[in-house]
């Protein structure tokens, strides 16, 4: 019998808690349990529960000391994602409204043509 020692502990129920969230998700998705939003909400919810708990039970950091740099990094890598995700977002919303006219690349040429004043 394997001997799982307290500091190993914690790593276990993390690895087993992860496999269990990865296999039901992936087992959601095979055998077609939800399907459309249904299935994506399920999935979402799933990847929270995941993120959970490899923050707690790989990253520690529910259990550090004072005064908590591992939460300040990690929720300023948070920040970090978040802007450039959504900055990315908004440029490229911004592009397709921009250069949306309805039409061919030549239009489209057209357009940036006429609207720089390339060609009068």
């Amino acid at each position: 019998m394997i001997k799982i020692t307290k500091k190993q502990r914690p790593y276990t129920v993390g690895f087993i808690s992860s496999a269990i969230l990865t296999l039901t998700a992936y087992t959601l998705v095979v055998n077609t349990t939800f399907s459309g939003w249904a299935l994506l909400y399920v999935i979402l919810v799933l990847a929270v529960m995941q993120l959970a708990v490899q923050v707690l039970f790989f990253l520690h950091l529910g259990r550090e000391e004072k005064p908590r740099w591992k939460l300040v990094s990690f929720l300023f890598a948070v920040m970090v994602v978040l802007i450039v995700v959504l900055g990315s977002l908004w440029i490229m919303t911004n592009l397709n409204y921009r250069h949306d006219h309805g039409g061919l690349p030549n239009e489209t040429d057209e357009f940036i043509i006429h609207d720089e004043g390339i060609r009068q």
